[in-house]
């Protein structure tokens, strides 16, 4: 028997039904997103466990027990291992390296993928425009490993393309593996050049989603390519520049291992205070003879600093658009 429910003026009106608590399609979300659920609890949030490593001095227990137990039964060292990363000499310069490479790899990738899908999306032979987007998205499924063999066919010293062009121009070769000048100009366009045509997809997909009538109505107004693209696109891809951007600044304290690594040449010397990230740090701190907590403690400082920056740009979002943030 419904039940119901009387008003003021003494009319009845019937409850509105219990909506119910699980149905059959969020079964069926449910099972769609089992897998991703399921990775991301075996490789993401399991492993989480071992950050206490970061706040103990690890050693091996006699008797040849397993990484657990030696973990549980290695001694507290509170944040001496936190300790011990600020105050090295590298601090200062991996934090600087870091945080400087990656606001120009936003600012410059950003500007690159927005500039790149107004034009392509303003071509007019659409045959071209899938042909441009296609060897501009190329580079992207190319690994570091393969980027740096062309790199050092580049740029080798005694036989490198570049050095071959300098001589021929009456120049001298340059030894660019040890001037670490030029390394900055390197790496920004290299990252540059590899990821933008995946955000230039991004950008076009939302630039295809635009009602075309917009732009006729402009164009019967008169309005310029240059005007359509301030008043009707940029506005349009709004959302998701501020998404990508959001998400972009989640990895300011972190860097790409193999641009860094793999491209300069596993990272000589002569470029270290030039190339080196908390990412390489940790890879050669891992290789050498530094206490694992140590390690641990500079990894888990980038994971911190990741959670509230992306906070952060998402509090900043929400205070000046809020209908365009994350969470």
């Amino acid at each position: 028997m419904e039940r119901k429910k009387t008003l003021d003026g003494g009319k009845l009106m019937r409850a509105k039904p219990r909506k119910k608590r699980w149905s059959k399609d969020d079964t069926e979300l449910f099972l769609l997103s089992l897998p991703t659920l399921l990775w991301f609890l075996i490789f993401s949030y399991l492993p989480m466990f071992g950050i206490i490593i970061a706040f103990k001095v690890y050693k091996l227990s006699p008797g040849g027990h397993g990484f657990i137990y030696n973990l549980l039964h290695s001694e507290w060292a509170g944040f001496g291992n936190f300790k011990y990363f600020f105050t090295s000499n590298s601090f200062s310069m991996l934090l600087r390296n870091t945080i400087l490479y990656n606001i120009a790899f936003i600012i410059i990738s950003a500007s690159v993928a927005v500039g790149g899908a107004l034009m392509l999306s303003n071509m007019r032979n659409k045959r071209g425009s899938k042909v441009y987007q296609t060897m501009m998205f190329l580079p992207y499924f190319m690994s570091w490993v393969v980027i740096s063999y062309f790199v050092y066919a580049l740029l080798t010293p005694e036989r490198g393309y570049v050095n071959g062009v300098i001589r021929a121009l009456g120049g001298e070769g340059v030894m660019w593996y040890q001037e670490p000048k030029y390394w900055p100009f390197i790496i920004v366009f290299l990252n540059t050049w590899k990821g933008m045509g995946y955000g230039m997809v991004l950008y076009l997909a939302s630039i295809t989603g635009i009602d075309p009538s917009l732009y006729e109505a402009a164009v019967m107004d008169g309005a310029t390519k240059a005007q359509q693209a301030r008043h009707i696109t940029l506005p349009a891809i709004k959302p998701v520049f501020i998404m990508m951007l959001i998400l972009d600044c989640g990895k300011i304290f972190n860097s790409d291992f193999g641009l860094f690594f793999q491209v300069t040449g596993q990272l000589p010397a002569s470029l270290y205070t030039t190339a080196s990230t908390f990412d390489t740090f940790i890879y050669q701190a891992i290789q050498s003879s530094s206490p694992i907590g140590q390690t641990a403690a500079a990894s888990f400082f980038q994971a911190i600093c990741s959670c509230a920056t992306i906070l952060l740009a998402n509090w900043v979002v929400s205070k000046l658009d809020n209908e365009n943030r994350i969470i």
